[in-house]
């Protein structure tokens, strides 16, 4: 392996990267995203027979957005001498600036929409009509595991069990603020748990594969990593990371054709966005037309609402089916559990790697070892992407 580099030969790189790394710890976009009143206006909206504009409040914002832009742009990356990593540096100030932006326009309706698009774009026609092949399929099989059984504090168990087979050590905290059932925060290796959500089985071990399994362990590379940007994230890295993630679902046995309904059925949400739905207009769209139960269509609407329109969660879908057909080719995942990185940059984190600018992983996906996916649907699905 490499010599680990942080000689005078990189001293600029590194002197770069520490300041990006200082500025970036305000602007984890998850911290203020998540709306601080979630079950009163679920309650208002279900109580005006789903004709309700939810008002939503948020955290408030714990810097100066401009300062912060200003400090970004005022990096001497032209010290870095290496151009693709120069480059690689550049995407990542605009890349962060562009989070910047979405943060100090949340709650702003269109205005937080339109940075949301410049960061995480929106669906493509193809990612719509793969979106609505995975509709077609019947997912009506009853089994027992899918049962609602598990309370947070459960869960909690679970997943300090399931941790077991990892060599590291993260929090785990259950909040009432949550529109996800579960969510790891990057920069303080928690994972939360939301308090009010009745867990099944099934759930459980997506959850854990998906979330320890993944975003926890790329966490953890990354804090292995001389530069920081592996912790801080690449550009795209959400599209690649939850493609991961959905991937160890799939290769652990635990992906249904529900969870790759309910990716599509985001899909279809955010092109609602595009279309100019409001809150009631998407929920409608997906309760009445797709006869999706009120809370699934709700926690559905809600994602894709908050802020004003987020459309990060059409690219969970396009995330599996780049990671599926990648891994299908025989690619090398380990390079992709580096941190929070993404496939487009490969080529750049081989370089580094061949530099001693950045390490292999420590830890790796154990779901990816062995294929326990039993379900030959699936598998026909998730190869027939476009």
């Amino acid at each position: 392996m490499s010599q680990i580099k942080t000689t005078e030969e990189f001293q600029d790189l590194f002197d770069i990267d520490a300041n990006l790394n200082r500025l970036v710890k305000n602007i984890e976009l998850l911290n203020y995203i998540n709306p601080q009143n979630i079950a009163a206006e679920k309650k208002k909206f279900y109580s005006a027979k789903f004709n309700y504009e939810p008002e939503f409040n948020y955290p408030k914002m714990r810097f100066n957005g401009y300062k912060l832009h200003r400090l970004f742009f005022s990096q001497r990356l032209e010290r870095i001498e290496d151009e693709d990593i120069r480059q690689l540096y550049e995407d990542i100030i605009y890349e962060y600036s562009g989070l910047i932006e979405c943060i100090e326009t949340i709650g702003q309706g269109r205005k937080f929409y339109f940075n949301s698009l410049k960061s995480f774009g929106t669906p493509t026609e193809k990612d719509i009509e793969n979106a609505k092949f995975i509709l077609r399929f019947d997912d009506s099989e009853f089994d027992e595991e899918m049962l609602p059984m598990y309370n947070a504090s459960e869960a909690r168990d679970y997943f300090a069990e399931f941790s077991k087979r990892y060599d590291f050590k993260y929090n785990i905290k259950i909040s009432n603020n949550l529109s996800a059932a579960a969510m790891v925060l990057n920069n303080t290796q928690t994972l939360v748990l939301r308090k009010s959500h009745k867990y099944s089985l099934n759930q459980l071990k997506v959850l854990t594969n998906h979330e320890i399994g993944v975003h926890m362990v790329t966490t953890f590379n990354a804090l292995e990593q001389p530069l920081k940007i592996f912790s801080n994230g690449l550009p795209n890295n959400v599209e690649t990371q939850e493609g991961l993630a959905v991937y160890s679902e799939f290769m652990s046995g635990c992906l249904t054709i529900e969870r790759l309904k309910e990716l599509a059925f985001r899909v279809i949400a955010v092109d609602s966005l595009n279309k100019g739905y409001n809150f009631a207009d998407t929920f409608h769209l997906l309760h009445n037309q797709h006869k999706l139960n009120r809370d699934k269509a709700f926690a559905i609407t809600l994602r894709v609402h908050r802020g004003g329109g987020f459309t990060k969660d059409h690219l969970y879908l396009k995330g599996i089916r780049n990671i599926y057909k990648y891994a299908k080719a025989g690619n090398d995942l380990g390079i992709l559990l580096t941190g929070k990185v993404s496939q487009e940059y490969i080529p750049n984190m081989n370089k580094l790697i061949d530099l001693g600018l950045a390490v292999k992983p420590k830890y790796f996906t154990d779901a990816y070892v062995v294929n326990d996916n039993t379900n030959p649907n699936l598998d026909f699905i998730l190869k027939s992407l476009k």
